[in-house]
Formats: C-alpha cells, sequence, structure tokens
C-alpha cells in the first residue's frame, strides 16, 4: 500500500474525535464527481471520494451524516492500494483533514489537463458547444503561495484554521500552502489572539505592501494595524482601492496575464464603445480604456463603485453607472462594440443575456470561474446569433478544482 498522508492519523478536530468507531472500506475510483472529488460504488450507490484519482484502487475512510434531512455518505482516501500514475506527494500537513485543497495529491501537469477535461464536459451537454475546440489550461506561474485573500474560521479561544467540507469539523492551520508569505506571517501572530471574532479576513496586495485585517482587533499581543476599511493593489502599473466587501481576483499574477488575453482575444482597434458588465472595481474597465474609444462600466455594488471612481480620475473615457447589467443593457442608447461579462459564479441573470442579445455587440468575451453556468449561458448566446471563437482556460486556484475560464464570440453576420 501507499501511504497517502495524514489522512488517516489526524482527523481535523484537535480537542475531540466525534467518530470512535471508524468505518473503512476499499474502493475502486471510477469517475470525476463533484467538488473535484472521484465517485465509487459503496453499498450499491455512488458516493464522493475525498483524495483520489480515477482509475485507483484506495481504502477509505466513511463518513455517514446527515444533512437537510437526507442520509449521506462521502469518504476520505486513508491508504493507496493501486495509485494512478499522476499521483504525487502532498506537501501539506493539513491535506485531508482541512478540504480547502482538493488536489494537492495530483501532478500540477494533470491538474491543468483535469482543468481542461472539466470544461469540455460541461460543453457536452449542449448540442451548441459539443464541437467548440477548448485550449490547454493556461499554467499559473506559482502553483503555491498564490492567494492575496484568505477567510479564517475562529474556534477554541482564538484559533484560526478552516472547517472541513465533508466532516464539517475545524482544523487548526498555522500556515496554509495556498496563501500569500505576507498572509501567513499575520496567521502567526493572530493564531490564538483572535477570540473576540468567529471569522477573520485578511487580504494583501501582492504588488504593494499594503493589506485589510477585517474585523478590528483590540487584543494586547496585536501589535499592527487590523479594521481597515481598504487596501490598495497594484496591477499592471495601475492602482486599485479593494474595500472589504469587493470583489478582487486572489491569484494577482494570473488576473494581470487574464487581463491581456482578454484584450489580444477581442482584437481591440482603439475606435469601440465597450461595454465593462459586472465590472467590480473597474480592472477590465481600466486597464483595456487605452485600447478603445470609450469604455462603459456596469456594476451593482456600491463598495466596488466607489473603489473604482477612487482611480479613475486620469481616464477621460471610462463612465461607470451603478446598477444592474440586465437593466442598464437595456436603458443605453449608444452602439456597443464589445461588452465583456465577467458575473458572479451563478453566471449571468437570463435577463440579461436577453440585453445583450439585443444589444448586438459585434464581439463578447465572457469570463467565468464555473463552467457549469458558462456552458449555459454560452449555448443562450449560440442560439442567439453568436459563434464561439475561443475558449481558454487559466488557472487561477492551483490544487484545487475550481477553473477560471475566457470565452470569446462574435456575431454571425
Amino acid at each position: 500500500m501507499v501511504n497517502s498522508g495524514r489522512l488517516e492519523t489526524y482527523d481535523g478536530d484537535p480537542l475531540r474525535d466525534l467518530d470512535p468507531q471508524k468505518e473503512f472500506a476499499e474502493l475502486r475510483l471510477l469517475s470525476m464527481g463533484d467538488f473535484g472529488d472521484t465517485v465509487a460504488d459503496f453499498e450499491d450507490e455512488p458516493i464522493q471520494v475525498f483524495g483520489g484519482i480515477v482509475g485507483e484502487v484506495v481504502e477509505a475512510r466513511i463518513y455517514r451524516y446527515q444533512r437537510r434531512g437526507k442520509n449521506k455518505i462521502n469518504a476520505i482516501v486513508s491508504e493507496v492500494i493501486e495509485a494512478s500514475p499522476h499521483r504525487v506527494n502532498n506537501p501539506c500537513p493539513y491535506f485531508g483533514p482541512c478540504s480547502g485543497c482538493q488536489w494537492q495529491h495530483v501532478s500540477y501537469d494533470y491538474q491543468l489537463e483535469l482543468k481542461r477535461d472539466m470544461v469540455r464536459l460541461f460543453f457536452a451537454d449542449y448540442a451548441s458547444l459539443s464541437d467548440v475546440q477548448v485550449s490547454k489550461t493556461n499554467p499559473a506561474p506559482e502553483s503555491f503561495n498564490y492567494r492575496n485573500h484568505a477567510r479564517f474560521t475562529v474556534r477554541f479561544g482564538g484559533q484560526l484554521g478552516f472547517s472541513n467540507r465533508i466532516t464539517r469539523r475545524f482544523v487548526r492551520v498555522d500556515e496554509c500552502m495556498l496563501m500569500d508569505s505576507k498572509i501567513n506571517s499575520f496567521l502567526s501572530q493572530l493564531q490564538d489572539n483572535s477570540s473576540e471574532t468567529t471569522n477573520l479576513s485578511i487580504r494583501v496586495g501582492a504588488n504593494t505592501d499594503d493589506y485589510l485585517i477585517q474585523p478590528e482587533l483590540s487584543g494586547p499581543d496585536i501589535d499592527f494595524e487590523t479594521g481597515q476599511k481598504w487596501y490598495v493593489e497594484n496591477m499592471l502599473n495601475r492602482e486599485f482601492r479593494v474595500a472589504s466587501p469587493s470583489f478582487f481576483q486572489v491569484n494577482t499574477k494570473q488576473a494581470e496575464f487574464m487581463i491581456n488575453l482578454v484584450g489580444d482575444k477581442l482584437g481591440l482597434n482603439g475606435d469601440e464603445i465597450l461595454v465593462d458588465a459586472y465590472a467590480g472595481v473597474g480592472v477590465f474597465a481600466s486597464l483595456l480604456s487605452d485600447r478603445v474609444r470609450k469604455v462603459i462600466a456596469v456594476e451593482e455594488s456600491q463598495a466596488a463603485v466607489k473603489d473604482a471612481l477612487f482611480g479613475l480620475n486620469d481616464l477621460h473615457n471610462v463612465h461607470y453607472i451603478q446598477g444592474k447589467t440586465e437593466e442598464i443593457l437595456e436603458e443605453l442608447e449608444e452602439k456597443i462594440d464589445v461588452i465583456i461579462l465577467d458575473p458572479p459564479r451563478t453566471g449571468c441573470h437570463p435577463q440579461a443575456i436577453a440585453s445583450v442579445l439585443s444589444a448586438k455587440p459585434n464581439k463578447i468575451a465572457y469570463v467565468s470561474c464555473d463552467p457549469p453556468s458558462l456552458a449555459r449561458d454560452l449555448d443562450m448566446l449560440v442560439q442567439g446569433g453568436y459563434q464561439i471563437d475561443s475558449v481558454d482556460p487559466i488557472d487561477m486556484f492551483p490544487q484545487t478544482y475550481h477553473t477560471e475560464c475566457v470565452a470569446t464570440l462574435s456575431r454571425n453576420n
């Protein structure tokens, strides 16, 4: 047998073991499942198995529980009997008890293949997308220590960590291998000193020395500022203010790559009117403003609009409108040449897609962190008269199953 790490010996809760009678089973992993897990047959039913790779035979610990009134069964790999050639030793001691990383045991090259396959899998559900070519996943320059934002759970008198998705147990974490080194530095100082809150957010500038820690803490052992309302990040030589409630990509280097990719794929010539829908703090709007004649940025969040306006004083061709994309697009009177759609994980509101089709832009760039909602919305756009020119997965979240994707479309004549 191949030992898969600390999955069997560390149950995740530092103070108690809630399952004195542990149950194990030998499983063959048959296919990919939800949340980056694999699927196996157990008691004549498919179950999700964390920590495996399709094709492996493993021993896994079985977890039986109730959620929303329904009996559930999940499993976590404890030992590997027949290993995949793509398996590597997971470097993090918390892997397994902490479910934040799903694929640390998978070689990075194979992670990139799996993410491309995931996009293809969801596209295959739609006849209009079944023949679409999906490019190879663009790798991240750093597969660890890339995250600029951490959200910690606080338990047991000020311990910081995460809650396991399957077991729901708290796991104390003294260093997270996905986080920027500046976050881990703050973590070491805040560990055991944060009992006045139950959740703690740390955001840092990857290209600046600025940071934000929320909520404000007043413990006697904390000798640095907390409770900031916002912090400043620099992307492609431009500063952005990011308030606590505002969205900002967690991987700054890959976000910079994505912005340039979108601009290049759209083939902007400097004469277009571009709508940046779901514009956030104005990353696309400001960094692509020198490639178009005018940018109309649409954002619903008041906090994000305030952040964006903070840094747009020198960009006279960028105009911000606060409101819902599906409503603002219907009100615009100008002829729109290009639309960038960068919606939340749930994708675009159906009326937003209808408004895009009504506006008839020549080109569309759709940025998504959720392949199922991306496929759903692309199908509607194709049915509405657009063809897909390119689909480029970007590994914004190494060691996890999450996938960022940029799709570009052009209107059929």
